[in-house]
């Protein structure tokens, strides 16, 4: 009977590590299989990768040392002065009602890497216990990025975004036109032809986005189109309201083609927010 009961244990124990070996392939088969893994390991998506390191996480991400200045977490690497970009709004578009900050928030730190200005393997911290370094380049790339100028940074691509951001959707930018603060949270956007954004309070502060969901379940969702509030003291008196930013339509850890948030077929991801 002991026996009997040590072997039903054991083999409970073999099928619990077997789910977590399938879970945690599945969990691998996440940003490991996307075009964002530059690591040496390389997914089934990989376009470019770096012999320096099988590390994917260390190219965006540093559990100490990160740049303080980038209001995405721990993130490590150089950002650019933002008044160095050209926004969207200087073409004086007439149809844009919202007011447009300086680039800034998560859209600096999507840039750090997409306007092509510095090789993706410039680092704050590089792979290793208290390896600080101005710019990990212990390695070589291979794929599209080994020809380029810098050598690692991302191709002359659409995804090379440059400086340039006037032929860019609008980032840095208030939702729906503004008239959504901290203090007024629930007031209609001062431009109808958007949807009415979702609010709720964490940790004291108001978080906004705009629901997904055919039926909205009161919780914001990586899949809802994320709206990033930040305090721009040119902006209506510096009240903290949400800004449509570059990660308000893409989420960086999807599988998602060109890791959009949702789907854009039917122009899914465009009528989220638009009223068209």
């Amino acid at each position: 009977m002991k026996t009997g009961k040590l072997i039903f244990t054991a083999s409970k124990l073999a099928l619990a590590a077997s789910l977590l070996m399938t879970a945690g392939s599945a969990m691998a088969a996440g940003i490991a299989d996307t075009r964002h893994n530059l690591g040496s390991g390389g997914g089934v998506n990989a376009v470019n990768s770096f012999s320096g390191t099988a590390e994917i996480c260390v190219f965006c991400h540093t559990p100490h040392g990160a740049d303080t200045s980038a209001s995405v977490p721990l993130w490590n690497k150089t950002l650019a002065a933002p008044a160095s970009y050209t926004t969207y709004d200087t073409l004086g578009t007439s149809s844009l009602d919202g007011a447009t900050a300086p680039v800034g928030s998560v859209s600096l730190a999507c840039l750090s890497c997409h306007d092509g200005s510095q090789a993706m393997d410039t680092v704050l911290n590089a792979p290793g216990s208290g390896a600080t370094v101005a710019s990990y380049s212990a390695g070589t790339w291979t794929g599209p990025a080994a020809t380029t100028t810098p050598v690692g940074a991302i191709t002359n691509s659409i995804v090379n975004l440059g400086k340039d951001l006037s032929n860019d959707h609008p980032v840095g930018i208030q939702y729906g036109g503004g008239n959504l603060t901290a203090a007024t949270p629930a007031a209609a956007t001062r431009d109808p032809d958007f949807k009415t954004a979702s609010n709720q309070i964490i940790n004291g502060n108001t978080i906004w986005w705009v629901d997904t969901e055919a039926t909205p379940n009161g919780t914001r969702q990586k899949t809802d189109m994320q709206l990033y509030t930040r305090t721009v003291a040119a902006i209506d008196g510096g009240a903290s309201q949400p800004f449509v930013e570059c990660a308000s339509c893409h989420d960086p850890h999807t599988t998602n083609s060109t890791f959009l948030r949702v789907s854009n077929a039917g122009s899914a991801v465009c009528l989220a927010c638009h009223t068209k």
